[in-house]
């Protein structure tokens, strides 16, 4: 029997660049961790997507400088933003991160939408 010739679909949205894969990859890699999933949720359901970080201890038995060595990871891939008071940090959601995330993943998945 004669082997048919591949046939490629054809390409109906743009895929992600090497760049934005790159880009993507560091913030799913900061959300691969349970513990650094967990205090991103703590924080988004808080009021305000806002929490100190001295509430965030609070069911997860690590120490502080544990919790905020996540919380720098969060930080750094650009999911929460921190602000000092006084002698506490509070850390608030970037909404238009999650967004981001929400969109990449309905288009990878061929539901919606097309990427910014």
């Amino acid at each position: 029997m004669p082997v048919q010739p591949c046939s490629a679909a054809p390409i109906v949205r743009e895929p992600l660049s090497g760049q934005a894969a790159a880009e993507l990859a560091g913030v799913f890699k900061a959300l691969s961790d349970p513990i650094r999933l967990r205090l991103l949720s703590a924080i988004a359901a808080r009021a305000g997507q806002e929490a100190c970080v001295c509430e965030l201890s609070e069911g997860i038995d690590l120490t502080q400088p544990t919790i905020s060595h996540h919380l720098k990871v969060l930080r750094e891939a650009g999911l929460l933003t921190s602000e000092r008071r006084a002698s506490w940090v509070y850390y608030r959601v970037v909404p238009e991160a999650l967004q981001r995330l929400s969109q990449v993943l309905l288009v990878e998945s061929g539901a919606t939408g097309v990427l910014a």
